[in-house]
């Protein structure tokens, strides 16, 4: 079986990445796993002509069918996303609005294979838990146009930095545990 996990992030090396690296070695003994960050990707904002309603594919040529293969090769896949003003960061919403020929509300449309299971971790520096759960929704909602099963999500609060992981980590590998 094959594991995607995703930093949502544009930091390669803060908490986000900390937790995806956390995630990966917790299931790296069940899983082949392979770990990514949007923001390497080249990734162009959606320009809104709707040419992919008609032939199920982007005007566009950079680096989004790249992602989707990746998607496709796996059967699980774990977005990890901080809170950038109350929800995803702008590189991985662009993505999301570019997996428009994807997206199963619309004829023709491209897809992935069926059966791919879905999980979310959601992180925000304050304390509140709202934020956590919009970034949830969001990606919960981006899945279920892809017809990912939504399988569970982790949210974690007043983690402001890497090392504010560490005292975090049992609760992330116990999430994993249950992938």
């Amino acid at each position: 079986m094959n594991a995607l996990i995703i930093n949502c992030s544009p930091v390669r090396n803060g908490a986000t990445a900390e937790i995806v690296k956390t995630a990966s070695n917790s299931l790296s003994a069940r899983y082949e796993v392979k770990t990514i960050c949007i923001d390497d990707y080249d990734i162009g904002f959606c320009k809104g002509c709707r040419a992919c309603h008609k032939t199920a594919q982007c005007i566009q040529q950079d680096d989004v069918d790249m992602v989707m293969e990746l998607y496709e090769w796996a059967d699980v896949i774990i977005s990890v996303a901080p809170s950038y003003w109350a929800d995803i960061p702008g590189q991985f919403k662009v993505f999301i609005d570019r997996c428009t020929p994807w997206c199963n509300t619309h004829e023709p449309h491209t897809a992935i294979s069926k059966g791919k299971k879905g999980y979310t971790i959601a992180l925000r520096t304050g304390p509140g838990m709202k934020e956590c759960e919009r970034i949830v929704q969001t990606i919960e909602h981006f899945y279920w146009h892809l017809e990912i099963e939504c399988r569970g999500s982790l949210c974690l609060c007043s983690v402001d930095c890497k090392e504010a992981v560490e005292p975090r980590k049992n609760e992330i590998i116990d999430f994993c545990e249950n992938i």
